[in-house]
């Protein structure tokens, strides 16, 4: 079993923060994913007729990124929020990246609720995983970039296990050593909102469709939260 557990520090400065973690076990990731690929091709083809345009920064949903991301450091503009970075990506584009099922499921249902998400390979992930702030001497090593080692600013808020940082800027980046792969088979997929009293419907639906995405290609499937009021899950 994994802990995921939000620190304290982080509950007290993010109080309406709620993290959906949906894991999913026996994963499937070298066959076809019919149902992923035509929820990608769905936002795709409403976004070319006009009908559906991703959240950007003016959006309620991503302008709390924007100023939790200036709590600590770190210009969002600069270095943006995932949903916010994939958000602008796809309107530039017109299209999602492929990248494998996985990935592509929960980075379909990011977009289309403009809530961050992320996903760690739990059979590369020691110990327990925690949401807190970083000291400044935690090692990171970018998603593709194996060689490259970094170190998050003091202040900056995390997810880190027993080793080293698996995401920077809360949810800008994951690392290389925890990313999914096709071959990855037991995976924690997580959905983050900062204002739980106004979108926690949307992580809760988000949470539920990602859910059905993976269901159909695992063996076993289940979501947990996470927040300042039940700070810690075992997943």
């Amino acid at each position: 079993m994994t802990v995921f557990r939000i620190s304290p520090a982080v509950a007290d400065a993010f109080p309406g923060t709620l993290v959906a973690v949906v894991t999913a076990t026996g994963l499937h990731g070298r066959e076809p994913w019919p149902r992923t690929a035509a929820a990608q091709e769905d936002l795709e083809r409403r976004l070319a007729d006009g009908t559906w345009r991703p959240a950007d920064e003016t959006d309620p949903r991503i302008e709390a990124w924007h100023t939790a991301y200036r709590s600590f450091g770190t210009n969002p503009r600069r270095v943006r929020p995932s949903v916010d970075a994939l958000g602008r990506r796809l309107a530039k584009k017109g299209a999602l990246p492929r990248i494998n099922p996985a990935v592509d499921s929960y980075n379909t249902v990011s977009v289309r609720h403009g809530l961050p998400a992320g996903a760690f390979d739990l059979d590369h992930v020691t110990g327990d995983v925690e949401i807190r702030h970083a000291e400044g001497t935690e090692t990171f090593t970018p998603l593709g970039e194996p060689d490259t080692t970094e170190n998050p600013k003091p202040g900056e808020i995390v997810y880190i296990d027993t080793t080293d940082v698996l995401t920077r800027h809360w949810n800008h980046r994951d690392a290389h050593r925890t990313r999914v792969t096709e071959d990855s088979t037991h995976v924690a997929f997580v959905l983050e909102t900062l204002n739980a009293t106004r979108d926690g419907h949307l992580l809760t639906t988000a949470a539920d469709e990602l859910r059905d995405l993976l269901a159909e290609h695992s063996t076993r499937t289940a979501v947990h939260h996470l927040d300042p009021a039940h700070p810690r899950v075992s997943v």
